[in-house]
């Protein structure tokens, strides 16, 4: 039988936070253009399947866009030291994604000194996981070079992140790949929960709540690999969430003119708007299962 490939299309954080960013000197740094960063752009064969790869430094990027970036707290993310607690296969790649997370809040949030730290941690876990040929040692004198410089350091970050995901891969490891990309998903959604509060019609909010989404291809891939037991147990915990996302309420678009200005929308269909009751149920979800990915002891 003929197995569908699946081909990735990289979403790159870096790339929004560089035109974020003011123009200076940095922006003839080499760093600027990864190749591992590239999104896939060439048509598909009719047996190749694309699966859209969220960066776990997207939302992050976008919080830091309309958000607070003056944002400094570490206090939620997973502590270096829980590192040498992750024994299996499960809680060693479910964590290198989650440890990938925090290595891109601290480094688009410019919190230089531990983003080398969660490199190095990073780098430890992808030796285990099988993807030390992503991780260069002289990566680390990179992100050394450009601590003071945000950008340069999220694309750098971005590019450890998809570069372990082409070698795993090419390595034909499809459940690790799995489980990599839902706890860097899962770490994302958890500092982000961290760093906003509930406000009715916000963009934050707004961005959260199209996370459903994301989230129902997570899940739709990890059926690709739910013969095995640790990816079904991952794929469980989110269609637990996604139940959750399942209860946010939709609102019709139409073309209804606007009494006020007389504009009238074009369009319709459905559009997600989050309440308070829905926001609050989805973090607590959230919180639940990161915890128990980090918390894991041998």
């Amino acid at each position: 039988m003929t197995m569908n490939k699946t081909k990735f299309m990289f979403l790159c954080a870096s790339t929004a936070l560089l035109m974020w960013s003011c123009g200076d000197s940095e922006q003839n740094d080499e760093l600027a253009q990864p190749e591992a960063a590239q999104t896939e752009t060439t048509p598909a064969p009719a047996n190749e399947t694309f699966f859209q790869v969220p960066s776990p430094g997207e939302m992050l990027t976008f919080i830091k866009m309309v958000g607070d970036k003056q944002i400094k707290n570490i206090s939620f993310l997973n502590p270096i030291a829980n590192e040498k607690k992750y024994a299996d296969a499960k809680s060693k790649a479910v964590n290198f994604g989650i440890y990938s997370c925090d290595l891109s809040y601290c480094s688009i949030f410019e919190i230089g000194s531990e983003s080398l730290k969660y490199f190095k941690v990073v780098k430890t876990l992808g030796e285990q996981i099988g993807v030390s040929t992503a991780i260069k040692p002289e990566i680390l004198k990179r992100l050394e070079a450009n601590i003071g410089k945000p950008d340069s350091l999220a694309v750098l970050t971005d590019d450890v992140y998809f570069s372990s995901f082409e070698a795993l891969e090419a390595g034909n490891q499809g459940p690790t790949l799995a489980m990599v990309i839902a706890g860097g998903w899962i770490e994302s959604m958890y500092i982000a929960s961290n760093l906003m509060k509930f406000q009715a019609g916000s963009p934050l909010i707004d961005r959260i709540a199209d996370q459903k989404y994301t989230l129902e291809n997570l899940v739709d891939y990890m059926k690709k690999y739910e013969e095995q037991p640790n990816v079904a147990s991952v794929k469980k915990d989110f269609e637990a969430l996604l139940a959750e996302f399942n209860k946010i309420p939709e609102e019709d678009v139409t073309g209804a003119g606007n009494k006020d200005g007389g504009k009238v929308t074009i369009g319709g269909g459905k559009q997600l708007k989050m309440d308070e009751v829905t926001f609050k149920a989805i973090v607590v979800k959230v919180a639940e299962i990161r915890n128990s990915y980090t918390q894991t002891t041998k």
